[in-house]
């Protein structure tokens, strides 16, 4: 079913069915069986809008395999036709209007199509915005997606109405009940065909790219940006970008978000900066970014070489992450002109990797999203039921040991932490690229999901489930506030990107940032999470996919982590509390420790997570925990002093490195005025 793209068995039953009705009225149209084509043409009808919303992917696969809608549409009307003259029912006059009223049709709906498309092309901007003002473009409103949306269901609306004429026909035996249902289909078809041309007019005289990139420059030249942030990826890589965000928005200089993607556009978390995507490289080379001083770049990509080509601004490789991934110190790192870690081990990454950063360029800004993480303190009581986060990295690129625990020793880790005998909650985490790699990867998470299931129906109906009624009324409040939060979130993303609304309609009407709004969803986001973990019990185990409860959240629930080696053990020791590593490699604890940082401070765990018994006395018993100065040591080593914080240094290396970007800028001046000289 997988590969088909169909999710259930309904879904499969009902595309078994539409191809054996598909196969009937052919072999009805053929013999001239006018009953048996109408019960497989208004079956079929049936299980094509059930497919149309409850198995979209089938649909789209299909449509790649050029046997979408489209083309059943036009079998099935050919198959009237054959039937038709094979029943001898209407005549040659009314076999010809018939006809005549198929093709006008089909014409009326590739029309349609080609409307459609036309009007889509046009609205398609060179740019997409978001908190910048182009309202002098005057874009027009798109057309309503009852005209444009849903052509599938459309082609259905007439099969239908055609084949109750035809079931009429049959009935009286008079052919002018099914010339009048194709007169009403034909008409309906010309009826929406003419209520997009108007919209196509509008279309038509949408901005072009010239225009657009214009305004753009225009607005940069009121706006005068002094930082980006820049970034490309897939949709699931948006966390990386939205992780700077704060830090940047609070920076006393404009700054911009730079994006490359307009899928990027979507996923990327309210923000009161304004947003700029461009996707061609063309039109972000002749776009004025003379005021821009500095440019940040979290993510190694190739897209970034498009901005990096200008040399009036410095350049900063910020990365998503600081760990002891081979990606902390990738030698295209060389091409910028400065570098940013966390603290002094990234420095001494970069130092032992000697891939051609010079230590000059190397700036320690800390981490601005750990300064709101809770620290732990020292006679921090252990809870009635510790939690255990498990984050395990995703499997990277390659198939070398140790990229992640999850397919080695995620299951038995997990099933040793359901079935441990003084009972702890466990969350489970995984990083948001799992699986799109590897199958085995994807089938070890469905294994540790179904286990964290089971294992949840198990203590329900155990004692751990048994609380006192005020408690279990106080958990159902908490829940019932969270589902209005829930609500209140949806609606209010709703009111900034509505679902009427396409790119061109979204860019301008988000002109200009509203702080009320802002604060609202900033607001409201922290209720959902405190309404959350208040509405869950401490012994429910968790899985937490998407962006919320956020990672960080998560620290601040568990009492420890197990991970991998990834920047979510290091961010996670901001924090000083335990946390595990898995030796997935089998390197054994001398060279783990030797090759990983972050292993100075962690308790080791088996290739195949073997050794939870130590973890779960100090769950218990913090005596156990004999790690706790290491931890504070390591802390200073990975993520910088605690004082100032990390908002703060990060803003004087942005003021410092657009001091050197405005050097750059007049020594450029001075050397070209002495030329002319």
């Amino acid at each position: 079913m997988n590969r088909l793209g169909i999710k259930s068995p309904r879904g499969l039953v009902a595309f078994v069915a539409l191809a054996g009705c598909m196969v009937t009225a052919a072999a009805a149209a053929l013999t001239g069986s006018g009953g048996l084509f109408a019960a497989a043409g208004l079956l079929g009808c049936g299980c094509d809008l059930l497919l149309h919303r409850t198995e979209p992917g089938l649909m789209t696969r299909l449509g790649r395999l050029h046997i979408g809608e489209t083309l059943r549409f036009e079998l099935r009307c050919v198959l009237l036709l054959l039937l038709l003259g094979r029943l001898r029912l209407t005549g040659p006059i009314g076999l010809a209007a018939a006809m005549t009223l198929v093709l006008c049709l089909l014409g009326g709906q590739a029309l349609h199509a080609a409307i459609r498309t036309l009007i889509r092309r046009r609205r398609g901007l060179a740019v997409v915005t978001r908190n910048i003002d182009l309202r002098r473009l005057r874009i027009s409103d798109r057309p309503p997606r009852r005209l444009t949306e849903w052509p599938g269901q459309r082609m259905l609306t007439y099969e239908l109405v055609t084949l109750l004429g035809l079931t009429v026909s049959l009935v009286t035996d008079d052919a002018r009940w099914v010339v009048a249902a194709l007169t009403l289909a034909a008409g309906g078809c010309l009826v929406t065909v003419l209520a997009l041309v108007p919209y196509l007019v509008q279309a038509i005289r949408m901005p072009g790219a010239a225009q657009v990139l214009a305004e753009v420059d225009n607005w940069l030249s009121r706006h005068r940006p002094e930082t980006i942030l820049h970034f490309s990826g897939s949709r699931d890589s948006a966390y990386q970008v939205n992780m700077w965000l704060a830090a940047v928005a609070a920076l006393p200089t404009p700054s911009l978000v730079l994006l490359r993607e307009r899928h990027l556009v979507e996923e990327l978390a309210p923000t009161p900066l304004p947003v700029l995507c461009v996707p061609s490289a063309v039109h972000l080379m002749n776009l004025d970014l003379s005021s821009v001083r500095v440019a940040l770049y979290p993510a190694n990509v190739g897209e970034n070489i498009h901005l990096l080509r200008v040399p009036t601004m410095q350049h900063v490789f910020l990365g998503h992450g600081d760990s002891d991934k081979i990606a902390s110190v990738n030698p295209y790192s060389k091409v910028y002109d400065q570098v940013w870690v966390a603290g002094e081990a990234g420095r001494r990454r970069y130092a032992e990797a000697a891939v051609g950063v010079r230590d000059a360029d190397i700036v320690e800004v800390g981490r601005p999203q750990l300064d709101g993480v809770r620290v732990a303190g020292i006679d921090r009581a252990p809870a009635p039921v510790p939690t255990v986060l498990y984050a395990p990295t995703w499997e990277g690129w390659t198939d070398e040991p140790g990229n992640t625990s999850l397919t080695t020793a995620g299951e038995h880790l997990v099933r040793r932490l359901l079935e441990s005998e003084r009972p702890v909650r466990v969350l489970y985490k995984p990083h948001p690229f799992t699986g799109s790699r590897s199958p085995a990867a994807r089938a070890a998470h469905e294994r540790v999901v179904a286990l964290i299931g089971a294992a949840n129906e198990q203590r329900a109906a155990g004692p751990l489930a048994q609380e006192p009624e005020d408690v279990t009324a106080a958990r159902e409040e908490a829940a019932r506030e969270r589902d209005g939060l829930t609500r209140r979130i949806a609606a209010l993303d709703a009111r900034l990107h509505r679902a009427d609304a396409d790119e061109a309609m979204l860019t301008r009407d988000s002109a200009e940032p509203d702080p009320a709004v802002q604060a609202e969803a900033e607001e409201l986001r922290r209720q959902w999470h405190r309404a959350h973990w208040a509405a869950a019990p401490p012994w429910l185990h968790q899985v937490v996919e998407g962006p919320a409860p956020t990672l960080y959240q998560c620290f601040d629930q568990a009492d420890l982590l197990i991970g991998d080696i990834s920047s979510v053990v290091s961010d996670f020791i901001a924090s000083l509390k335990p946390y595990a590593l898995t030796d997935t490699a089998g390197l054994g604890e001398a060279e783990f420790r030797r090759q990983f940082t972050a292993a100075g401070a962690a308790y080791l765990l088996g290739p195949d997570g073997s050794g939870t018994d130590h973890l779960l006395w100090l769950l218990f018993d913090p005596a156990h925990d004999e790690l706790r100065t290491a931890r504070h040591q390591l802390r200073e080593f990975l993520l910088g002093p605690a004082y100032p914080p990390s908002f703060q240094r990060f803003g004087e290396a942005v003021a410092s490195a657009a001091t050197r970007g405005e050097a750059v800028i007049q020594l450029r001046d001075h050397s070209r005025s002495q030329h002319v000289a």
